[in-house]
């Protein structure tokens, strides 16, 4: 996975999977960006990996902690332009935390990380020279830059299948390669 854009920012989907694989700080260490996440995400998503894992898990504090260690910077909307496009795009697509992190892309020509079908339909027809990155993407990524051995890779998609709920779509173009990683013994 090259990255075109100095940062990526995140949305709560990938976070969510993210988090769930067990390997959060790690994912995150291998991005070859400057790794952001909106004002928006953060104050939901802290919320919602507290609800989903029943706060038991470590996911809301590698989530802090990856904040702590500079990991995962935060930033909120900077310009009436970015507010504007923010208020455009919940219209579009309907959630705040896709659309916060959508307009922030945008208007700062970053990268996004994103599994959401429809804000990656909305930026690929009204900012087609945005990257848009996946789940999938990074998480291969990750897989192949830290040398990680084939059964814990195979824990962390299965992690990410069962806590996340994430499956890539049967269009992704790496359903194959995470489908055989799974099914590898």
């Amino acid at each position: 996975m090259q990255l075109r854009h100095s940062h990526v920012i995140l949305d709560t989907c990938c976070i969510l999977n993210f988090c769930a694989s067990g390997h959060f700080l790690d994912i995150l260490k291998s991005i070859p960006a400057i790794v952001t996440v909106s004002d928006v995400v953060k104050t939901q998503e802290l919320l919602t990996l507290k609800r989903v894992e029943g706060g038991e898990s470590e996911g809301p504090s590698q989530f802090e902690q990856a904040i702590a260690k500079n990991l995962l910077t935060v930033v909120d909307f900077e310009s009436d332009a970015e507010m504007e496009t923010f208020i455009y795009y919940t219209a579009e697509m309907g959630d705040d935390g896709e659309s916060a992190t959508s307009a922030i892309a945008f208007h700062r020509n970053w990268a996004i990380a994103t599994d959401d079908k429809k804000a990656i339909k909305v930026l690929q027809k009204e900012a087609p020279l945005i990257q848009i990155v996946t789940t999938p993407d990074i998480i291969k990524h990750w897989s192949e830059t830290t040398s990680l051995k084939a059964a814990e890779l195979r824990k962390a998609l299965q992690s990410i299948r069962i806590t996340g709920k994430y499956m890539p779509p049967r269009q992704h173009p790496l359903l194959q390669w995470w489908q055989q990683t799974m099914s590898a013994e």
